[in-house]
């Protein structure tokens, strides 16, 4: 099996759609010989900032010479970024192997063919396991408590970060009951790290279940964090007295690295061992797409894959603090079952020029639908169907000294990024 054909088998298990349920993969981790019983994790769940905290645990580990895996979701522009090993990616050729593996025990799956979430969730521990990672860095996929990652062991620590309304016709409408979903990650005699600034009825729901479940409950402080250096390119602040290197931009990203700092604090009790400077030094080095990533300097040319209220607040809270004097021409694109008017009404009136695109998904917003919102806003409103035409446009309108801003669905973040880089670097 070539690599190409592995990704064409794992794809094809879309049909199978989103079931909510351990059932299925935890009969096909039992058949392939429960390889995530010898691993050691820090399970991360949360509505926002949920991939910016795993990569920073996972660059904090890898740091101080552990093995580290690290499985997040979703991809950017190469489905191997979901599976990775002390920051290198699955090569192609192994994930080939891992899938070969793994077909004959889905023969055997009693009819109940799992979905692409849990194929490729065993595949990644298979993999894990495999390579003897000393800890694995797991990022849930939705929700919590029946999603695929939760067939894990009590895990070396929970996390869960900024819990906020999204998935709602699926985790409910209200914080308290998306909070109790994410919460289906804390598991008895765990320890449980949640993100700070959490709004009351989640934060109330959290400690509850810690409590029921033995979890002694670990927040950051925030008043402790002295901020001695903040820009676009990120922040330099001294926390309780160790120095840390926030490399995203954004007040957000500092709780969220905040966050991981804590979950690293909390896993030397629980066996282990490494040096807490070496890993905060390693959080230096975190490099994750489409968080406010800077991909050309004259324009200037950032990619966020905001596409909720929240994430959407984030970014223009950065937008208006570290470029609070630059023309900014927006290129924006949403799904059509998330809040997307919210969210476009966060952007918008940061922008002299927006910009409606259509993201690469049978569930994204017809771009007339995104401008239409967006004009309340932006008097200067256009809407492409053709990305390359949408950039060509922003290009037009952004000077040397303007601010060309992508954001949006993730989506629409891995085509755009190609495009950028294409255009600028020949990439």
């Amino acid at each position: 099996m070539t690599y190409e054909e592995a990704l064409v088998y794992i794809h094809s298990t879309l049909r199978f759609g989103i079931q909510p349920g351990l059932s299925r993969i935890t009969r096909l981790l039992a058949r392939m010989g429960d390889p995530q019983t010898r691993l050691r994790f820090v399970h991360v769940a949360g509505t926002n900032g949920k991939g910016s905290t795993s990569a920073a645990i996972a660059a904090a580990l890898r740091g101080t010479g552990l093995r580290t895996g690290l499985y997040i979701s979703p991809f950017i522009e190469d489905f191997r970024e979901r599976i990775q090993i002390d920051g290198r990616y699955i090569k192609p050729g192994e994930l080939a192997e891992e899938l070969e593996r793994l077909l004959p025990f889905l023969d055997e799956n009693e009819g109940e063919h799992p979905t692409e979430f849990e194929l490729i969730t065993a595949l990644a521990f298979a993999y894990f396991a495999r390579h003897a990672c000393d800890v694995v860095v797991l990022e849930v996929g939705l929700g919590g408590r029946f999603d695929a990652t939760n067939v894990i062991p009590t895990p070396l620590v929970s996390v869960i970060t900024s819990i906020s309304l999204d998935h709602t016709a699926i985790l409910g409408d209200t914080l308290e009951q998306i909070a109790f979903e994410k919460c289906g990650i804390i598991k008895p005699g765990g320890v449980t790290v949640t993100s700070p600034g959490q709004a009351p009825e989640a934060l109330a729901v959290i400690a509850r279940i810690c409590a029921e479940r033995g979890n002694p409950l670990h927040i950051p402080q925030m008043e402790k964090a002295e901020i001695r250096r903040e820009s676009i390119d990120g922040t330099n602040l001294l926390y309780d007295g160790t120095p840390l290197t926030i490399p995203l931009c954004g007040r957000h990203q500092i709780a969220n690295f905040l966050t991981a700092f804590e979950a690293l604090r909390v896993l030397p009790k629980r066996g282990l061992e490494f040096s807490l400077q070496k890993a905060a030094a390693g959080m230096a080095n975190v490099r994750f797409p489409a968080r406010l990533e800077r991909l050309h300097e004259k324009p200037l040319v950032l990619l966020d894959g905001a596409h909720n209220p929240a994430g959407t607040a984030a970014l223009a809270d950065a937008i208006r603090r570290f470029l609070p004097d630059r023309s900014v021409t927006t290129v924006m694109g949403m799904l059509a079952d998330k809040d997307y008017a919210t969210g476009i009404g966060n952007i918008a009136p940061l922008s002299a020029r927006f910009i409606a695109v259509r993201p690469e998904s049978p569930r994204a917003l017809d771009p007339r639908e995104t401008a239409r919102a967006a004009a309340v806003f932006c008097a200067d409103t256009v809407f492409f169907d053709d990305l390359e035409d949408a950039f060509a446009d922003a290009l037009a309108h952004t000077g040397a000294d303007g601010v060309l801003l992508i954001c949006g669905s993730l989506y629409l973040a891995g085509p755009m990024r190609r495009l950028v880089r294409g255009h600028f670097n020949g990439i």
